[in-house]
C-alpha cells in the first residue's frame, strides 16, 4: 500500500470506534451550532441610524434586538419601519422591546411599530415588543433571548409591575428557570432601561428584578435608554454580597475583578443606547463606576454602533462595532 493509501487507511480508522470484531460506533461530531445577532437602541430615523443599520447589514446577524426608542417622532412607525426593511430586507427579523418613547404613545405606540415590524422567530412566547422570550435555534436551541418592560409607562400612566413576587417578576423567574431545566446553556435578557449606569439616569428598571437577573446568573443583560454604551464588570450577588444596591459600588459584587469572565459566576450587563442618536455624557466619577470595564460617551470616545454578539455551545462572545467615522471598540468573552 502506498504512502496515499496508508493515509487514507489513518482517516478511515479515526474515524470510528470499534469495540470487539462486530461491533463499530461513529465518533460523535462536535457541536459546531451557533447564534449571532445583534444589538442596539435608541435609534432615531437620522444618518446616524442609518449608519448603524448599515452596520447590521454589512455583519449578515441571524437576527437583530432592537432595544426601545425607536422614530422619536409621534405617528412616524410605518416611516421608521420603511428606514430599516430598505436597509436589512422586508423578511429579516428585527425584533422588537418597546422603549419609554413608544410605550406610552408620545412617539408612536409600539402596537402599530409591532404591526410593520412583526415578530420572525418561530417558537416565540408572550407579547411580542412588551414581554417575550424565544429559543434559538428552534431545534435544539443553544440560547434563550428573553425581553422584558420595567420601568416604564403605558398609555394608562402606569408601569408594569416587575415587583418582587408579581405576576411579572414570576414570569421573568419561570422564563430563565424553564431555559434551565430544558438544558438550555445560555440565557440573555433584554430591556430599554437599566438599573446601573454612568449617564444621567438612576435605577429606572427596579432593584428587584435587577437583582433577581444577577442571582439568576442571567448571563448577559442588554439594556439602552442611556445614550452611551457601558459594559460592566460580571456582578454576582451572594457570600458578601447579599443585594446589589444603586448609587454605590461594593467591591464584593464584582465576581470578575482577577480573573477570567465564567459562565455561572454572574451577569454582564451591556448598556447599548448607541443605535442612531447619541449624545449623553458618561461620568467616571459616577459613585457606581467601579462595576463599569469599559464605556463610551459623547464626552469620551463617542461612538454609535451596535453589539455583535456570538454564542456558541462553549462561549459568548460580544463585540462593539462602530457606525463609519468612529473608532471606539469594545469587547468581551463569557467562557464555560
Amino acid at each position: 500500500m502506498g504512502n496515499a493509501g496508508n493515509r487514507l487507511w489513518a482517516v478511515a480508522l479515526a474515524a470510528v470506534v470499534c469495540t470487539g470484531l462486530s461491533a463499530c460506533q461513529e465518533q460523535p461530531k462536535p457541536d459546531d451550532r451557533s447564534v449571532r445577532f445583534t444589538a442596539s437602541g435608541d435609534l432615531g430615523m437620522g444618518s446616524g441610524a442609518r449608519q448603524v443599520l448599515d452596520v447590521v447589514a454589512r455583519l449578515k446577524p441571524d437576527f437583530n434586538v432592537a432595544l426601545g426608542d425607536f422614530s422619536y417622532k409621534a405617528g412616524a412607525e410605518q416611516e421608521f419601519c420603511r428606514m430599516v426593511t430598505r436597509k436589512l430586507g422586508p423578511d429579516f427579523p428585527f425584533q422588537l422591546i418597546t422603549g419609554n418613547h413608544e410605550s406610552d404613545g408620545h412617539d408612536g405606540l409600539i402596537a402599530n411599530f409591532a404591526r410593520c415590524l412583526p415578530n420572525r422567530l418561530p417558537g416565540l412566547q408572550g407579547e411580542y415588543g412588551v414581554q417575550w422570550y424565544v429559543d434559538i435555534p428552534q431545534d435544539r436551541p443553544l440560547a434563550r433571548i428573553i425581553l422584558i418592560s420595567p420601568g416604564l409607562e403605558f398609555q394608562d400612566g402606569k408601569e408594569l409591575d416587575y415587583s418582587g413576587g408579581s405576576d411579572r417578576w414570576t414570569w421573568t423567574e419561570d422564563a430563565i428557570d424553564g431555559a434551565r431545566g430544558a438544558g438550555i446553556r445560555w440565557t440573555v435578557v433584554a430591556m430599554h432601561a437599566p438599573c446601573f449606569s454612568l449617564g444621567k439616569y438612576g435605577c429606572v428598571a427596579g432593584q428587584e428584578i435587577t437583582n433577581l437577573l444577577v442571582s439568576k446568573n442571567v448571563d448577559l443583560v442588554l439594556t439602552a435608554h442611556e445614550h452611551v454604551y457601558q459594559r460592566s464588570h460580571q456582578l454576582a450577588v451572594g457570600g458578601a454580597c447579599a443585594w446589589i444596591t444603586p448609587g454605590r459600588t461594593e467591591k464584593s459584587c464584582i465576581s470578575d475583578a482577577e480573573g477570567p469572565v465564567t459562565q455561572g459566576k454572574g451577569t454582564v450587563f451591556a448598556g447599548v443606547g448607541t443605535g442612531g442618536l447619541g449624545g449623553h455624557k458618561v461620568q467616571a466619577d459616577d459613585p457606581e463606576a467601579g462595576y463599569f470595564a469599559a464605556w463610551s460617551g459623547v464626552n469620551k470616545d463617542p461612538a454609535l454602533g451596535t453589539l455583535d454578539v456570538t454564542i456558541t455551545e462553549a462561549r459568548l462572545d460580544a463585540r462593539f462595532v462602530p457606525a463609519a467615522g468612529y473608532t471606539f471598540t469594545d469587547q468581551f468573552s463569557i467562557g464555560r
